[in-house]
């Protein structure tokens, strides 16, 4: 009597929990969406806390899509320049060779700096394929400033979702490295904000050049960049949100900070000569041999 009872109850628990989990699991699929952009390319690759569409015939990802929450901007995890090929790229992606001598930097689509949170993402954040060549006065300069206002927003606002890309098409015609790796024009970035109380989106694209310009000057709307990249950004949003929020400049996302003009970056230069020692690391693991005066402790070339 005891063991039917017992079963009895037992089996009810378990009918409970999985109706349960049911009802929270239609909750849920009612609230989200796959964020993920569409490939033009057909390799997706995934990693651990990002993911990227990966060009080979350009030797690099068209867009880099991953979350971004305030609280893990915070994490203990410091940058260690650790710059490699991208097991995971079936065509094999661009290698070190392919950057050496040419004068671009290895720009990160997804920065190192939003991956202190985690010691595996921080590694994965250094695969050349979620690097692109951009000119240096870019990359350390304007390019940062919009990658420190993206780390502002997702603290402002919660949780967001970050694509970044260069823009490829068939006119582009500089390439370097022995794999012929392509050098962009152009970069976008576009930010979704998607949550029970707001959904909103911003758009940005920038020259791989000097920026002359605060950062609200190169907001685009989400249709121009879909025209240039043949790329759907958000195909889980439903056709009327989709023509609400791609269709327009959303400046809002601005109005609560007061913009500053661009940073000027860092001088282009093979070494500094003074008394203290970079703390960086190559790659194969070796601290850095350069000096460096920066207050940062590091180089030109890891101070970026």
């Amino acid at each position: 009597m005891f063991r039917q009872t017992l079963a009895k109850f037992l089996g009810g628990l378990l009918l409970f929990m999985l109706l349960s989990s049911l009802g929270n699991f239609n909750n849920l699929s009612a609230q989200t969406f796959d964020f993920l952009p569409t490939s033009t390319t057909g390799q997706m690759v995934k990693h651990t806390y990002y993911a990227l569409s990966y060009s080979e015939k350009h030797e690099q990802a068209e867009w880099v899509a991953y979350e971004l929450k305030g609280d893990m901007l915070k994490g203990p995890n410091k940058r260690k320049d650790n710059f490699r090929s991208d097991p995971l790229v079936k065509t094999g992606s661009a290698t070190l060779a392919d950057y050496k001598g040419f004068g671009y930097d290895r720009g990160h689509l997804a920065p190192a700096a939003d991956m202190t949170f985690d010691a595996k993402a921080m590694s994965e954040s250094f695969f050349l394929s979620n690097m692109s060549p951009q000119a240096g006065s870019f990359n350390r300069g304007i390019w940062k400033q919009l990658e420190g206002k993206v780390r502002s927003w997702a603290e402002s606002r919660g949780q967001i979702y970050v694509v970044t890309g260069p823009i490829l098409n068939s006119q582009l015609a500089l390439s370097i490295g022995p794999n012929k790796l392509t050098v962009p024009k152009y970069y976008y970035k576009v930010i979704l904000e998607y949550n029970k109380s707001h959904v909103g989106v911003i758009a940005l694209i920038l020259p791989n050049e000097k920026g002359t310009h605060v950062l609200s000057h190169y907001v685009s709307t989400v249709d121009s960049l879909e025209g240039l990249t043949g790329i759907d950004f958000f195909p889980g949003l439903s056709d009327s949100q989709e023509h609400i929020l791609e269709s327009r400049k959303d400046m809002s996302w601005f109005e609560s900070s007061v913009e500053h003009k661009p940073v000027e970056s860092a001088p282009i230069k093979p070494s500094v000569s003074t008394s203290a020692r970079c703390k960086g690391f190559t790659q194969a693991g070796s601290q850095c041999k350069r000096n460096t005066d920066d207050s940062s402790g590091e180089c030109w070339q890891h101070n970026k």
